[in-house]
């Protein structure tokens, strides 16, 4: 309840630390799938069935009878990072936390029993072994609480990012382009009446907001991000950085499965018409 309070959609895991099995009525997605499954459906099933999609905050819905009865089965507790818009950097054994300490930016960090897991705020689409020993656990995925952690959560990374795009680039998907975005940065921004905490800000909110539509729609939010911050610098004399910042949003819309050249043009599209507006 606790968890859950604090905004972290909770489930009960079993012995096996996997998620509870599902109802008879729910077997085989008999039910049609929970609503924000990958394949949605009509589900609203009183017990914790379909693993993460059955995560919640509700308390009434933890306090019921059903879930009752399956938290006296429990022996862990899992969570749904997505649902809280963080991302779980599961690390195995020891050579992917050497991996970590030197490739990725601190952040929280829990100790688990192989390895660690290094969490960041900000959601994407989840993806295993993208590289020997690493999983990404975010969307579409639960991990084990295993408390709070140590050290101040800081924002996902485009090395993270990078870690899925790179895992995309080897199947059949078309024009996926794993290279390394370019931040903004005030070096390139001479022009900008606004701080660096300001524009990063809104950048991180646009970023989310993308990240949260790995089904459908990230184009279209990558669209409405880049509009609305090219239109935060509509009187400022410029340069902005402005292509530092496009740069991050097509590489998080790539992240969660929008074709490259889409991507791009739908970020393109979006800081034209901010900024054509007022031409």
């Amino acid at each position: 309840m606790a968890l859950a309070d604090g905004h972290l959609p909770v489930l009960p895991l079993g012995a096996d630390k996997r998620p509870l099995g599902n109802c008879p009525d729910c077997a085989d997605l008999a039910c049609g799938g929970r609503p924000n499954m990958k394949t949605p459906g009509p589900c609203v099933c009183p017990w914790p069935c379909h693993g993460w999609a059955a995560a919640t905050t509700n308390p009434t819905v933890l306090a019921s009878r059903q879930w009752g009865l399956a938290w006296r089965r429990a022996r862990a507790i899992g969570y749904h990072p997505g649902g809280a818009l963080v991302t779980v950097v599961d690390l195995d054994n020891t050579d992917a936390v050497a991996w970590a300490r030197t490739t990725l930016p601190p952040t929280t960090t829990v100790t688990t029993t192989r390895g660690e897991h290094w969490i960041y705020r900000g959601a994407m689409r989840s993806a295993n072994k993208v590289r020997p020993g690493v999983d990404i656990k975010s969307l579409m995925a639960y991990a084990r609480w295993l408390g709070p952690g140590t050290g101040r959560i800081t924002a996902l990374p485009p090395t993270v990012l990078a870690l899925v795009e790179r895992e995309e680039s080897t199947t059949a998907r078309e024009a996926v382009d794993s290279s390394t975005p370019t931040r903004w940065d005030r070096s390139v921004a001479t022009g900008c009446r606004h701080t660096p905490a300001f524009v990063q800000t809104g950048l991180e909110r646009g970023l989310d907001n993308i990240r949260a539509h790995p089904e459908q729609g990230a184009g279209t939010a990558a669209y409405g991000a880049a509009r609305f911050l090219a239109s935060r610098h509509t009187t400022c004399p410029g340069p902005c950085g402005l292509d530092g910042i496009a740069e991050e949003l097509i590489h998080a819309a790539i992240a969660v499965g929008v074709p490259a050249p889409y991507a791009r043009r739908c970020v393109t599209n979006g800081m034209n018409a901010a900024l054509g507006a007022v031409a």
